[in-house]
């Protein structure tokens, strides 16, 4: 199975994991499911972390490669494509990196994994954390 991880599910399953369902947790660990994170986590966990509403235990230039290597978490890019796309989303959700999360699931045909119900709005299958 090949899923796109949102945020805070990313960020639990590195810092918090019995914050993740029992049945989320294994599909996240087995070995056959392909986890991916958006750029544009990355980006959002970089701005968080700057303006102090992200502790982490080390910069995240250094926290975000280094744990989707021990994740085996793949990133995936952001296209042009992409960031166009966001604009022709209905105004489900505002917050800017959730609507890139959900073209990009749309357009790679990734389900996200996420606890955000707003999601559910939009036509991309969730897979509850």
């Amino acid at each position: 199975m090949r899923v796109l991880l949102d945020t805070h599910v990313w960020l639990w399953l590195q810092a918090s994991p019995e914050r993740i369902s029992p049945a989320a947790l294994e599909l996240l660990l087995d070995p056959s499911t392909e986890r991916f994170l958006s750029v544009a986590s990355a980006w959002e966990i970089a701005i968080k972390f700057a303006i102090g509403k992200l502790p982490l235990p080390e910069p995240p230039a250094l926290y975000v490669p280094s744990r989707m290597s021990t994740s085996v978490t793949r990133p995936l890019p952001i296209s042009l494509h992409h960031a166009l796309a966001v604009g022709e989303l209905p105004p489900h959700h505002s917050d800017p990196f959730d609507r890139l999360l959900v073209v990009q699931a749309r357009g790679e045909k990734l389900p996200i994994m996420t606890a955000d119900p707003q999601l559910g709005a939009y036509d991309v299958e969730l897979l509850a954390p």
